[in-house]
């Protein structure tokens, strides 16, 4: 079953319970953070960016988990094979980073000592500005870069939580932006270019349960010069109403059902440097992924865990269109990941 959410309405009744589970192409829910009913420490708010195309990439989080704030800046080279992550936390910032409640205006800014992060939003373009000193090896990280935001369809779920009426992930995927802009890594300069690079945005905003896993891969670029990308994922939550399964082609979005991540393993732990495989219940995404570049990170404080593994490479194989065109696919960069959260 893959429900479509098509009534505009708030995200949440006067429980705090989500108004409807399934699936949307924008957000035709309204959040809004006071409507909350569950423990104002368990709201968990996100704007993720990753710009990226097969030389290197960016990614560019601010976000606020109440009872913890978080800002980071990641650079990832895969042409030379490494990456940097810096992230700097905040405690109980409890909404004081004033993330907007929808991703189609407001912007997020974010600074302390020695950095600054900001998004801004204009409605057809999204300026990510950020600098970090001492990022690597004393070098610092500072960059421009603009996002397109051409009329097209995102990747909207709304998901609870079976074991919490209260607890809910409201979630946007924006793929397949052109990008432009440049980065500097001490004295060594990045430039994208909007023919070969391309943003996705991870908007974020919930009540999460404590104890998680989710499956996350994306991917967008362009299939015989048109805009082509996808959104798969599973792992947390009821999504017995909608997958958040979903492809993209000339700014249309094609919905998938359920998609399982197959993770090589070795000696029973998982061997995320192997070859993956994916394939959905209705046969129309069949995938091997290549990895490239590994950004894995583990925090480990007992009650508070942490373990992210990010691989960024190569998604060959085929898709199925809602009309039946299969597109072939080839050496196609993007990302997936494993992240298991005590949080």
């Amino acid at each position: 079953m893959q429900h479509k959410i098509t009534t505009r309405k708030p995200l949440l009744d006067n429980k705090g319970h989500l108004t409807e589970a399934g699936y949307a192409t924008s957000l035709v829910l309204d959040y809004n953070r006071n409507a909350v009913k569950a423990s104002k420490n368990r709201i968990k708010e996100w704007d993720y960016y990753y710009i990226g195309n097969s030389r290197f990439g960016i990614a560019l989080t601010i976000a606020d988990n109440s009872y913890m704030g978080l800002d980071s800046i990641s650079f990832l080279n895969f042409e030379e094979g490494w990456e940097i992550t810096k992230s700097q936390m905040q405690m109980f910032t409890n909404g004081k980073k004033n993330l907007p409640s929808s991703s189609e205006s407001g912007d997020v800014i974010s600074s302390g000592k020695g950095y600054y992060i900001a998004f801004k939003n204009t409605g057809d373009k999204r300026v990510l500005t950020f600098k970090m000193d001492s990022f690597m090896d004393k070098k610092s990280i500072e960059g421009a870069v603009t996002l397109k935001c051409p009329e097209m369809d995102s990747m909207v779920i709304a998901t609870p939580f079976a074991e919490d009426k209260k607890a809910f992930y409201y979630n946007q995927k924006i793929n397949c932006m052109p990008a432009s802009g440049i980065v500097k890594v001490g004295f060594e300069e990045y430039r994208f270019d909007e023919n070969d690079t391309f943003g996705v945005l991870d908007w974020g905003r919930g009540v999460w349960t404590y104890k998680n896993t989710w499956f996350w891969g994306s991917a967008s670029g362009t299939v015989g010069g048109v805009p082509f990308g996808f959104n798969i994922g599973c792992g947390f939550g009821d999504t017995s109403a909608a997958s958040e399964n979903m492809l993209f082609f000339n700014g249309k979005a094609h919905k998938l059902s359920r998609i399982k991540f197959n993770i090589p393993k070795k000696d029973g732990i998982d061997d995320f440097m192997s070859k993956w495989t994916f394939i959905s219940d209705d046969m129309r995404f069949e995938m091997e992924f290549e990895p490239v570049l590994l950004r894995a990170s583990k925090t480990d404080l007992k009650i508070l865990v942490s373990d992210q593994n990010q691989v960024f490479g190569k998604y060959n194989g085929r898709v199925t269109l809602d009309d039946g065109t299969i597109l072939q696919i080839k050496d196609f960069f993007g990302f997936a990941e494993k992240v298991f959260n005590k949080w």
